[in-house]
């Protein structure tokens, strides 16, 4: 069935039996693995293989997503599942309780093995937002311990901070670094400079929302840990743009948006917090177990829950992992770093995510000289049908646009948007 009829019988009322909705899946996953082995010795840049992979995502016609660092859209087999656990939540509720719990326990072994933890070592929760709160405001802190952030943190990563300032006088203190930083060192110096014996906590953005960097956490942690510091990193796009290993970035806690890069629902977070590191937190939403359970899913006591969004989940780990982990961070990679060394050719362009690729995924900002960042998006979008979207602050020279290139992404995608912005850099703006 192709996509255009699969809509309507949804559309239309006559939904497809929870059968041929799991025998779309199969499909589409034997469809992979023939790929694979086909491809299994080429790390296909570009080409048949990702052409294969892109047409089992779900998108309007021509419409070229390239904001997955907002919102991401689901593969086919997520959607798919989706919409057959809801049918079985309406059309037999009994299932809610009791088939419902069992499976939510295997995604949380699934996701859990996702990221190289213990499934007692994850909750599964709504967003970041939630994550972040849980650890400035679950933390064990006094009036005068000091908080460690960057000066480039999500709102999600600096309000629940400043609340917790607000309500027992901890103290904030902000670390600037370069745009774009040049190296590891650069980045971690001016933490260690800073942490003195009130420092309890480094809460750090993992991947920048306004830059594209990605913070080098294993070197961060090994700092911190010295001295006692809890560290918390704000990884709203990292599960799904990186093959992400939370052992080796040390870090105590680990929030995520899977609805970004994962291909997951919204509605559904990941938030990992180190079994060591459990008992420094405290739940903010209590209900039954979060006093008894010894694991992080007392950090989930929310009650009733829409359980077909944490399935959907499984799904979009299932998604990833047939494709593989790796090949899914070098193909995000690769296509930003060409991105990266174009964009870099054109005159009036200033890239602000670094060219290292161990410093940066698949975010890439930048801003042309003289051109308002809203002037840009539009034009891309109207023109080209391209969607990104603005970011950063005049106050610290990160205003401009971001471009995500996900694995659905093509390299002719790509210099789309490059004939877009060299059109902008040489007729509009400052000449």
């Amino acid at each position: 069935m192709d996509r255009r009829k699969f809509f309507k019988c949804l559309v239309g009322g006559s939904a497809l039996s929870i059968y041929a909705l799991n025998q779309l899946n199969a499909a589409v996953y034997q469809s992979i693995a023939s790929l694979n082995q086909k491809f299994i010795k080429d790390n296909s840049p570009d080409g048949v293989y990702w052409d294969s992979i892109a047409r089992h995502y779900i998108f309007q016609d021509d419409l070229i997503m390239m904001n997955n660092g907002t919102v991401g859209p689901m593969p086919e087999p997520v959607f798919n599942t989706l919409m057959k656990c809801f049918k079985v939540q309406a059309t037999n509720p009994f299932d809610c309780y009791n088939f419902f719990p069992q499976k939510k326990e295997e995604v949380r072994t699934k996701l859990a093995k996702f990221i190289n933890a213990s499934a007692d070592e994850v909750a599964i929760n709504r967003n970041t937002t939630e994550g972040m709160n849980l650890v400035a405001n679950g933390l064990d802190l006094k009036a005068g311990d000091e908080v460690l952030l960057s000066s480039f943190e999500h709102p999600a990563g600096i309000h629940p901070w400043k609340l917790r300032e607000k309500r027992t006088g901890i103290k904030i203190i902000e670390i600037p670094f370069g745009v774009p930083p040049k190296s590891v060192d650069e980045i971690i110096n001016p933490f260690e400079k800073a942490i003195t014996p009130r420092t309890r906590a480094i809460s750090v953005s993992h991947t920048v929302f306004i830059t594209g960097l990605i913070f080098p956490f294993k070197e961060l942690s090994e700092i911190a840990h010295k001295n006692d510091i809890f560290v918390v990193a704000d990884s709203a796009h990292g599960v799904g743009m990186l093959d992400i290993d939370v052992k080796q970035l040390g870090v105590d806690a680990l929030a995520s948006s899977p609805y970004k890069w994962l291909g997951a629902p919204t509605g559904c977070g990941l938030f990992y917090v180190k079994k060591e590191s459990q008992d420094k937190l405290l739940p903010l939403i209590a209900s039954s177990g979060w006093d008894t359970d010894k694991t992080a899913r007392r950090f989930e006591t929310l009650g009733q829950r829409a359980d077909p969004l944490i399935f959907a989940l499984g799904e979009a780990i299932d998604f990833q992992n047939i494709i593989g982990k790796q090949r899914i961070e070098r193909r995000i990679k690769t296509l930003a770093g060409y991105l990266k060394e174009e964009l870099k050719k054109i005159p009036k362009v200033r890239v602000h995510t670094p060219t290292d690729p161990y410093l940066s995924g698949g975010l890439t900002a930048f801003s042309i000289e003289g051109v308002d960042p809203e002037k840009i998006v539009n034009f891309l979008r109207e023109k080209y049908n391209i969607v990104i979207r603005t970011i950063g602050r005049d106050r610290d020279r990160t205003s401009g646009v971001r471009v995500s290139t996900h694995i659905f992404v093509s390299t002719k995608q790509v210099d789309v948007v490059l004939e877009g912005v060299n059109h902008i850099a040489r007729n509009w703006g400052i000449r």
